[in-house]
């Protein structure tokens, strides 16, 4: 799916655009990591969704506020005609990460939690989920990519957020034993690579597809980015970069290479694990959840196909960029490939020959021969004669 080296991470240092800093739910920059300042969420009401918790944050509380308008992701991904062809019903996306709460309303009656994952101190989980399977309220707002898939909510951090190798490593073989046919894995480490891709292996094995960022939402201040980050570098794993309405990654993000697709992840608006009010946060791994419901998406409409044809089919049919842009509905569209990436050929046609009528075909032979016939009689009764006249004889006579 992608070669094992990925280009070194760099912090970008690039002044964000005016013009996205004045556009509603698309200006907040919610960077998610401790230490990260959000840059405009303000400026739309909405508080910020968070990944990990501070020693002196308490766990999310209740948001007041709600986005009034579609989200800027709905019309960018072209959900409008992807919804009609698929809404991933019958399909069950595993999202690895804080919890998600199993009372959101927008994901009422579709969330099986493993353990303690039914809680959700933090918010992230609950967001993600949203943006994988939520149904929108009466009063519109967000909506997930797959708002008729079930989500198993498994642990994938410690109550606050932090994450260590063997927690991941375990949630993601939980998620494959349980039959998620889609695992989200939320968090990007930059360490565990043999125990990652083991765990990987293993649910690569199971036809579970693993989808991860490719970087953390946010780097610590003076923080070094790692080279690569897991489980995201593993083989099989489908690795996401983010990017905003503006179609530009914000200023303080991680800059990455490697990623197998881009979606949505800045600005984005999804739900909390309390109430019905809305939240706002970025990263990538907003658009690695994006890219997980566009997953169930395609495992509904094509049961048939195994995890890494769905993981094929997605970025074979994604815009043309670096790296290629999620568009679902090509995805749910496209002619199918096959395992070299090219279309099938079309069975060679096989013209029948025109039926025979068997009394004309029999006459026409026997007309045929007896026509020889004559001819060759005539000739002999011109050519002996003058032969005998010349004195020509058959030989051996």
């Amino acid at each position: 799916m992608r070669a094992m080296s990925r280009a070194r991470v760099r912090p970008r240092r690039r002044p964000r655009a005016s013009a996205v800093a004045a556009t509603l739910l698309t200006t907040a920059t919610a960077l998610g990591a401790v230490g990260a300042v959000p840059a405009a969420a303000d400026s739309v009401g909405l508080p910020v969704v968070r990944s990990v918790l501070a020693e002196d944050d308490t766990c999310a509380s209740v948001s007041g506020e709600k986005a009034k308008a579609e989200p800027w992701t709905l019309g960018s991904l072209g959900m409008a005609r992807a919804r009609p062809l698929s809404r991933g019903a019958g399909t069950t996306v595993a999202v690895v990460d804080t919890g998600v709460a199993e009372g959101a309303p927008a994901l009422s009656g579709r969330v099986t939690a493993l353990g303690a994952a039914g809680e959700d101190c933090v918010g992230h989980g609950t967001f993600a989920a949203g943006l994988i399977a939520a149904t929108p309220g009466d009063d519109g707002g967000p909506a997930g990519l797959a708002p008729q898939t079930r989500i198993l909510a498994v642990r994938g951090t410690d109550e606050r957020g932090g994450s260590t190798v063997g927690q991941v490593a375990d949630a993601i073989r939980q998620a494959a034993d349980e039959g998620a046919q889609v695992i989200y894995v939320a968090v990007a480490l930059d360490s565990g690579k043999s125990q990652l891709t083991d765990a990987v292996a293993y649910a690569s094995g199971k036809d579970a597809l693993v989808v991860a960022p490719v970087a953390p939402d946010a780097l610590p201040r003076n923080t070094e980015p790692a080279p690569w980050y897991w489980p995201a570098a593993a083989p099989g794993v489908l690795a996401v970069t983010d990017y905003g309405p503006d179609g530009e990654r914000p200023a303080d993000a991680p800059l990455v290479s490697g990623a197998d697709l881009a979606a949505p992840g800045d600005a984005v608006v999804s739900i909390g694990p309390k109430g019905s009010g809305h939240f706002i946060g970025s990263g990538a791994s907003f658009a690695a959840a994006h890219v997980a419901g566009a997953a169930a998406l395609v495992r509904a409409r094509y049961p048939e196909l195994k995890a890494a044809q769905v993981s094929r089919r997605l970025t074979e049919a994604a815009y043309p960029a670096v790296p290629p842009r999620l568009d679902p509905y090509a995805a749910l569209t496209a002619v199918p490939t096959d395992d070299k990436g090219t279309a099938p050929r079309p069975e060679r046609a096989v013209v029948p020959p025109p039926p025979a009528t068997e009394p004309r075909t029999r006459a026409l032979v026997i007309a045929g021969v007896g026509g020889g016939l004559v001819l060759l009689v005539a000739a002999g009764a011109v050519v002996i004669p003058r032969g005998r006249a010349r004195n020509w004889r058959p030989a051996g006579s």
